[in-house]
């Protein structure tokens, strides 16, 4: 099902579970696809079902409140469980057989996911919409993946999966909601501010013109968060791959050094995402003949 599939995206997207299978950067890859890092506190069985023990509390307050969320938050943790087990043996089975097919094959499922899911959050879409927001993301997230993995951490082969994939996930996760909220807003403004568009077009104005400012507004607005992170990084909060690394044993300066690596290059894959899919839709949006076409317009 769509949504069982939609974990291998949503899972490596967090921080926290990507940046665990990130290897510690002393290991060599041959001791990092076996077995647990040295310095790994193992939960045991007991230990998640302690920690499941705060959901149930999360259930019985939505019974004393009568939020009728009890039977959500069971089959969530039911949900959750299942499928983050299916992924992690996924996973422990790709990284065992390290082979550019295989990962390959999982970075292209991962990004049709996340292009699926990008359109799904947006209240307006387009004709074409997708092959346009995929072509995106792998000429952005994928791109930057690859360079993230063989230029910079130096992964050995350059598309070893342990590197790659967790480096596409959190790409894909962070940088699928800039493009989400940028298309979400330029479709949104060419739709309920069309009789401005089409006057602007009307008095000879080129399609890349009639479409500058609302481009502008919407790139603005999908790169706002990735800019509020990197603001509050190591103040506010401890960012999700630093905590999850140095849970795994990492050296915290060393932990710092990978998060301040994704934070780079999910603000440039988000920017030039964002850039990009705008770009893509102005283009679709407005014809050749700089006619804003409405019938390529499409609300949820």
């Amino acid at each position: 099902m769509p949504e069982l599939a939609m974990l291998v995206v949503s899972s490596l997207a967090f921080p926290s579970i990507a940046s665990s299978l990130l290897p510690l950067a002393s290991a060599t890859v041959a001791d990092a696809t076996v077995g647990t890092a040295p310095d790994v506190i193992a939960l045991s069985t007991l230990d998640l079902v302690g920690a499941a023990a705060l959901v149930l509390l999360a259930g019985a307050t939505s019974l004393a409140l009568r939020l009728r969320l009890e039977g959500q938050l069971a089959l969530g943790m039911v949900r959750a469980t299942a499928q983050l087990l299916l992924v992690g043996l996924a996973l422990r089975w790709i990284f065992a057989h390290v082979h550019w097919g295989l990962t390959f094959g999982a970075a292209t499922i991962m990004i049709v996911l996340a292009t699926r899911a990008a359109l799904q959050r947006s209240s307006h879409t387009l004709v074409g919409a997708f092959v346009g927001t995929f072509a995106t993301l792998v000429l952005t997230a994928g791109v930057f993946a690859i360079a993230g993995a063989a230029l910079f951490v130096g992964a050995e082969p350059w598309y070893h999966p342990r590197y790659l994939l967790p480096l596409l996930g959190m790409l894909l996760g962070n940088g699928l909601t800039g493009i989400s909220l940028c298309l979400d807003t330029l479709l949104a403004t060419f739709a309920e501010d069309r009789e401005r568009v089409e006057l602007e077009l009307a008095l000879g104005a080129t399609r890349w013109e009639a479409a500058r400012d609302p481009i502008r507004r919407a790139v603005r607005r999908g790169i706002v968060p990735i800019v509020n992170a990197m603001m509050v990084a190591g103040v506010v909060s401890i960012p999700g791959m630093m905590t999850g690394q140095i849970l795994s044993g990492t050296e915290p300066v060393e932990a710092v050094k990978y998060q301040l690596l994704i934070l780079f290059l999910i603000t440039g894959a988000t920017t030039l995402g964002c850039v990009g899919v705008a770009a893509f839709a102005a283009h679709r949006a407005i014809d050749e003949d700089h006619r804003l076409r409405r019938d390529r317009l499409i609300k949820r």
